[in-house]
């Protein structure tokens, strides 16, 4: 017997100044699953989700909630008919409790007008009890992890009596144990009755998780199908309209005899031991292991942005004494962060600004900047990294992750390096510009750059990576042949499954 359906949508189209961003768009979402929702960054995933929670109007076409026409105008339309969106990122307030934030501007009263800290706190408790959520109620919430964070934004929903539930990208920053935690509470969710619209971009994931799938390609409705009757390979295929071979990047070896960049012995307090890598100059080496392994610790010791007690860095054979970020820079080493937004870009700045900001004394003459050159370098970066803008003078906060991130590259071979340091190069990027990444990767490989490359995606590391150092603990446990070792072998050292002292 097929469920009932509790959101529809029908004919939807929306259009934003020069770009139609929904076009005849139907979804249907039925009581008690997870309807995946697919489509590379663009696609049109993230306008449909926010014309069902409120935050745009519809041009055309029409929303149905439990069989009833809905006219959504705003957020609070969207709360009174059960529906709550969890963003990637959260609407907690920091320095406050979990259970004010629950029940923030709804908090329960007593008869004399103030707010019932006794129920509030009850409520709350039984709210997160509920979802088996491992966060007291009294907590604040700047003290949380990213995982228990995500469950107050549950606890929050459910407490707004939400039944439809939209998540996006609900795991992008969780481990596998966190990861494996969140899947169970959705399930939970699921067998109680409420309804989700799950967005990923980890195809690895969705069938663990999802019972049917939607996929948009360019504002459009491409198919929907169950999960248990499409494979991975097609729904990619419908999501870029080309198929992707999946094969490894790294058909050659181009790595030479020469050593580009050394971290030798770095210890640093607690979080590095005795830890010990290196990049021949044209490889591209992975450093994997589960998150809080000590990996992005490691990328910013060798960068300079972090200090370590001892051990040495090493370019091109020379010691770098005291490694800082400006040194680094000086000796040809760029750092692609792994918060983009945060670290990597200026959103507010246009592309031409961004790719020259790591390079300004190559653009100026005479200390003055030249803004021909700057704009000229600019174009020549566009072109080369196929970054896709209708021109350089555009926001960089407009374009997609993908094309950012080409952004940040951009930036760094305008600095003429020669040793880049990839933290997490393809986090919230879709499937067809992660392929576009990996190919730019090993060009640059194979034009001699060495590339030391942090991911938590493992088919990822398998496909681009020459050689792959597993972290745990702070350690390295093992370096592997990634032409020849497998998924499991990295997450048997990564979780201490094999000897810890393999490598090292």
């Amino acid at each position: 017997m097929e469920r009932e359906t509790v959101l529809e949508a029908k004919g939807i189209y929306k259009s934003f100044p020069g770009v139609k961003a929904l076009s005849d768009v139907t979804f249907d979402l039925r009581k008690g699953e997870v309807h995946v929702l697919l489509g590379e960054n663009g696609a049109g995933k993230s306008t449909l989700m926010k014309i069902i929670s409120g935050l745009y109007s519809i041009d055309e076409g029409e929303l149905y909630v439990n069989g009833q026409r809905a006219r959504i105008h705003n957020t609070m339309d969207s709360q009174k008919l059960g529906i709550a969106i969890i963003y990637q990122e959260f609407s907690l307030i920091p320095h406050i409790s979990v259970a004010r934030n629950i029940f923030l501007n709804r908090e329960p009263r007593t008869k004399n007008g103030n707010i019932d800290r006794t129920k509030m706190r009850s409520e709350a408790r039984k709210l997160l009890s509920s979802i088996n959520a491992d966060v007291s109620e009294d907590a604040l919430v700047c003290d949380l992890g990213v995982a228990q964070q995500q469950m107050v934004e549950v606890a929050k929903a459910l407490s707004q009596n939400a039944r439809i539930l939209i998540l996006d990208e609900p795991t992008a920053t969780l481990s596998e144990r966190e990861i494996d935690k969140l899947f169970s509470t959705i399930r939970s969710l699921r067998d109680g009755g409420v309804s989700m619209i799950y967005i990923s971009h980890r195809l690895q994931e969705i069938k663990q998780i999802g019972d049917r799938v939607t996929v948009l390609r360019d504002g459009m409705t491409v198919g929907t199908h169950d999960l248990t009757d499409v494979e991975l390979d097609e729904l990619i295929s419908m999501m870029v309209g080309r198929k992707i071979t999946g094969r490894r990047a790294r058909l050659e070896n181009t790595a030479t005899d020469q050593m580009a960049l050394e971290a030798i012995h770095i210890q640093s307090g607690k979080v590095l031991h005795n830890v010990s890598v290196n990049v021949r100059k044209g490889e591209i080496v992975a450093i994997a292991g589960l998150v809080g392994a000590g990996r992005t610790e490691l990328m910013h010791a060798i960068f300079g942005i972090d200090k370590f007690d001892s051990g040495e860095v090493r370019v091109m054979g020379k010691k770098i004494n005291k490694p800082s970020p400006s040194r680094m820079i000086r000796s040809g080493v760029g750092l692609l962060p792994e918060s983009r937004k945060e670290c990597g870009l200026s959103l507010i700045l246009p592309i031409f600004q961004n790719i020259s900001m790591a390079a300004l004394g190559r653009m100026a003459s005479a200390g003055v900047l030249n803004l021909l050159r700057e704009k000229r370098a600019a174009r020549d970066s566009v072109k080369e990294l196929n970054i896709a803008t209708p021109g350089i003078g555009q926001l960089v906060m407009n374009l997609s992750g993908g094309n950012q991130q080409k952004v940040v590259l951009a930036k760094w071979l305008t600095t003429q390096s020669r040793i880049l340091i990839f933290d997490e190069p393809t986090r919230g990027i879709d499937v067809g510009a992660r392929e576009e990444i990996y190919q730019i990767m090993n060009r640059l490989a194979s034009e001699g750059e060495s590339l030391l490359v942090v991911s938590s995606d493992l088919p990822e590391v398998l496909t681009i990576a020459d050689r792959v150092y597993v972290m745990r603990m702070g350690s390295i446990v093992a370096e592997l042949d990634a032409g020849e070792t497998s998924q499991e072998e990295i997450i048997s050292y990564a979780t201490g499954g094999r000897g810890a002292n393999e490598a090292g």
